[in-house]
């Protein structure tokens, strides 16, 4: 009976699971942001990091596809795009290559594209690597128990944007940092340039900033026009961007470089993204991927109950 009601659970959890968001939020071109936008009840989302190139034949056929599938999966994830600092990418991003760098405190062989990590756990490389990343999302989903509370809030400034945390509450602060980071869509390949796929792509890191939770102070600005804190990262922790036309920002709660290299928590503590972009065209096929979902941890659920019987 025990056995039946912990299947049960397992049910029960899946279809939560295929049913609910993390409250992101996704805001069209058309909105202006004159008045401050905001996300609500944020801090459950994953962290997809992919390394990537525009010089790189695989990335270029998969990539125009992740877009929809980070919009298959609402605001479970937030997927960011990485380009090295090498001759095989015409962007190179400041930002991409400190984020690399962190990725390989804990990790190594970061150099082939495309390297999906989920929640900076095992590196998943190569054209069939999103099977193993979307096992790596339900197992963190299902592991996961607390996480903090976030959310961040943009607003039109004269000369681009500002990101600032709306909300924090947080599960860790010793050893911890908020990160903002920016994310580029639609950035366009510089002409002459090496590419051997799409003349733009979509979820650049193009900028970052962090702040240490333990000092208050802003430890890292990349990129961005300003980076400030008031009294606390929690509460006045903000980051100031170019006018790009589509974008996304994405505020983390994660371990201090240090605290990595101490051997602490690599998982980061809670995520939100607030995306300023048009949601991609969804594929039939992805529609199905909840339903697939659901079926999987059924059929899981019903053998777990025949093997015990």
């Amino acid at each position: 009976m025990r056995t039946v009601r912990t299947s049960i659970f397992a049910i029960g959890l899946c279809l939560l699971m295929t049913c609910t968001s993390a409250h992101g939020a996704v805001v069209d071109l058309s909105a202006s942001f004159e008045q401050p936008v905001s996300t609500e009840g944020g801090g459950r989302t994953l962290l997809v990091e992919e390394i990537t190139a525009t010089g790189c034949s695989t990335c270029a056929e998969i990539d125009p596809e992740l877009l929809r599938v980070a919009d298959s999966h609402g605001s479970r994830i937030a997927l960011v795009a990485l380009h090295p600092s090498t001759t095989a990418d015409a962007f190179q991003p400041e930002a991409s290559k400190e984020r690399i760098e962190r990725l390989e405190i804990t990790q190594s062989g970061l150099n082939q594209t495309p390297t999906f990590l989920v929640e900076s756990g095992a590196a998943r490389r190569g054209y069939d690597a999103w099977q193993d990343v979307q096992r790596d999302i339900l197992n963190e989903e299902v592991s996961r128990q607390i996480t903090s509370k976030i959310d961040v809030s943009v607003v039109k400034t004269e000369r681009g944007y500002r990101a600032s945390v709306a909300h924090a509450d947080l599960v860790q602060i010793n050893g911890t940092q908020l990160t903002m980071m920016v994310v580029q869509h639609g950035k366009i390949v510089p002409e002459g340039a090496l590419n051997v796929g799409l003349d733009h792509r979509d979820r650049v890191l193009v900028g970052m900033a962090e702040c240490s939770l333990e000092n208050n102070t802003v430890i890292r600005a990349i990129d961005v026009q300003n980076a400030s804190v008031g009294e606390s990262c929690a509460d006045s922790f903000a980051v100031e961007f170019e006018n790009y036309e589509s974008w996304s920002v994405v505020l983390v709660h994660e371990s201090t470089e240090e605290e990595l290299h101490e051997g602490g928590r690599t998982t980061t503590y809670g995520v939100v993204e607030l995306a300023h972009r048009d949601r991609a065209e969804v594929n039939p096929s992805s529609s199905l991927a909840g339903r697939v979902l659901l079926v999987s941890c059924v059929m899981l659920a019903v053998a777990s109950i025949l093997r015990k019987k």
